[in-house]
């Protein structure tokens, strides 16, 4: 006999996926990890199809047969639009995983798995940046996110791009002196932005190492290089604009709210950046409480799903400490 399995959670990112399966007590009967969730690159069913090997793995170890969990909760990077959630939900349900079938944004995971109940606002800057929010009647609040054609300012890879924008003018002439143009190819362990440049051109510094060069912008801007200090007062600027849009558009603005902090770059706990992030929100939204996220995005994936079984609030504590 299978044992009974309310919710199916995933947490799929671009670098990984992590998978649990959550028993209608609460309980968690089974986890598995698989690889990174790309269907703008592979294709929806490649895509699909790897998540598939991490699910199997999780109701196998379990001993739940696909198909008899109640409901799959699945939390998608790539899903930005609500178009793409459909496509992908399409996609999951044509797997018979569960019964019912709930496809969002990644970054509605790190919001849940940061707050009580599903109240707020997270602000989610990683590679790049990414902003949504949702109260407990059904609404939510969200951005495109996908880059510069919809607005979006920041993320680490985009840190890195504008540190060396300034760094390459630097050190030719046509910008303002920084120390980044001695911090950033120093990194590489190359004594010029030319020989970076030339580097990044050529292929020999892969171009998906430039993430790295984030946290050297930070590290430059707490040493106190003007410029370098400047982007990180923009990113500032970038996630309280998001966060108040979002609290405003739900009507929290002027309520006690979360505010969810969290990605790669908000979770290094930058001062400079954290200080500048609570002033501006001071000012923009007093009212908002601020916190970094430091659950794993998976728990709100299970959380959301939860919340969309209608479990009993001492379902979601019990799950909730078993990830603390």
């Amino acid at each position: 006999m299978g044992v009974n399995a309310s919710v199916l959670a995933i947490d799929a990112g671009n670098s990984k996926t992590d998978v649990a399966l959550i028993g209608t007590d609460g309980t968690i009967l089974s986890t598995a990890r698989g690889g990174g969730f790309q269907p703008p690159v592979v294709g929806v069913e490649e895509a699909v199809d790897a998540l598939g090997a991490a699910v199997d793995r999780a109701l196998e170890s379990a001993g739940v047969p696909a198909g008899t969990v109640a409901h799959v909760s699945a939390c998608l990077a790539n899903a930005d639009l609500p178009v793409e959630e459909e496509q992908l939900a399409a996609a999951l349900r044509a797997r018979g995983w569960g019964g019912t079938v709930e496809v969002r944004n990644d970054t509605f995971a790190i919001l849940r798995a940061g707050v009580d109940e599903p109240r707020g606002v997270a602000v989610v800057c990683g590679a790049g940046i990414n902003c949504v929010g949702m109260v407990p009647d059904g609404r939510t609040a969200r951005f495109p996110a996908i880059g510069r054609i919809s607005g979006d300012w920041g993320g680490g890879s985009g840190l890195a791009e504008e540190a060396m924008w300034f760094a390459a003018r630097a050190e030719d002439g046509r910008g303002e002196p920084t120390e980044l143009a001695r911090t950033l190819p120093g990194h590489f362990g190359l004594d010029s932005m030319y020989a970076l440049i030339e580097a990044l051109h050529l292929g020999r510094i892969g171009f998906e190492r430039r993430h790295e060069l984030s946290p050297v912008l930070f590290a430059t801007a707490a040493g106190g290089d003007p410029v370098a200090g400047s982007l990180v007062n923009r990113l500032a600027q970038e996630v309280v604009a998001m966060a108040s849009v979002a609290l405003t558009r739900l009507d929290l603005l002027t309520e006690e709210a979360p505010v969810v902090l969290g990605g790669s770059v908000l979770a290094a706990r930058h001062p400079q950046l954290d200080e500048r992030i609570s002033e501006l929100l001071a000012a923009r939204a007093p009212r908002a409480v601020v916190r970094v996220v430091t659950e794993p995005p998976v728990l709100g994936a299970a959380l959301l799903g939860l919340d969309r079984t209608e479990a009993a609030a001492e379902v979601h504590e019990r799950l909730r400490a078993q990830y603390r």
